[in-house]
């Protein structure tokens, strides 16, 4: 099993969002263990993006997380009620931080379905199905994650990264594989960091 260290997360933190696509999230919670596939990243830079939380050095309750060790969980709410899960780059007191943004399931779909929608995955309508994992809030739902997280380093917490599973049978992505680049979603107040091309996807 190859899981990610806290030195992955030591590299340029848009390049990290990029190498992070393809990759294993599992998370393990009441009994079962889920894994899923990123699909969907973007990448925050305390230091010159406006859209980043910490911007401009900012130390509050809620960013003192982005300051911690590579590899640390950053979960945070939005809208009050919708968990987000990011991941601490950089190294320790510098803040910078790559959102998952979506993922694919590949083993337990039906633990993630009954957390979003109260079914297993071969009940889920077409509609639940287009709108699964697809967001920083359905992916949290699904894999029961939460603020009880925020802070914790990699690896803990029944949840952690892998290049490969070998023993689930879910290989390595291949190198050189192609993603997609464009503008962050929701981030209109952030001036011209707003343009930044720091959202990556692959195709599912």
């Amino acid at each position: 099993m190859a899981r990610l260290t806290a030195e992955f997360f030591l590299q340029d933190t848009v390049l990290a969002a990029q190498r992070l696509l393809g990759s294993y999230l599992v998370r393990s919670t009441d009994g079962e263990t889920i894994v899923c596939r990123i699909t969907e990243t973007e990448a925050y830079v305390g230091a010159v993006d406006k859209a980043c939380h910490a911007y401009g050095g900012r130390r509050t309750r809620r960013t003192e997380t982005l300051y911690a060790a590579p590899g640390t969980a950053y979960v945070y709410l939005i809208y009050g009620m919708y968990s987000c899960l990011n991941f601490v780059t950089g190294p320790e007191g510098e803040a910078s931080a790559i959102l998952v943004r979506g993922c694919a399931p590949v083993y337990n779909a039906d633990a993630a379905a009954r957390r979003r929608f109260g079914v297993d995955a071969a009940h889920m309508s077409a509609s639940q199905r287009k709108n699964f994992l697809n967001g920083p809030g359905k992916l949290c739902r699904g894999l029961d994650v939460d603020r009880r997280l925020n802070g914790l380093p990699l690896g803990s917490g029944g949840l952690y990264l892998a290049s490969e599973l070998p023993e689930l049978g879910l290989d390595r992505r291949p190198d050189g594989l192609p993603f997609h680049t464009g503008r962050r979603i929701g981030i209109d107040y952030a001036g011209e960091a707003a343009d930044f091309p720091w959202r990556f996807w692959i195709d599912q």
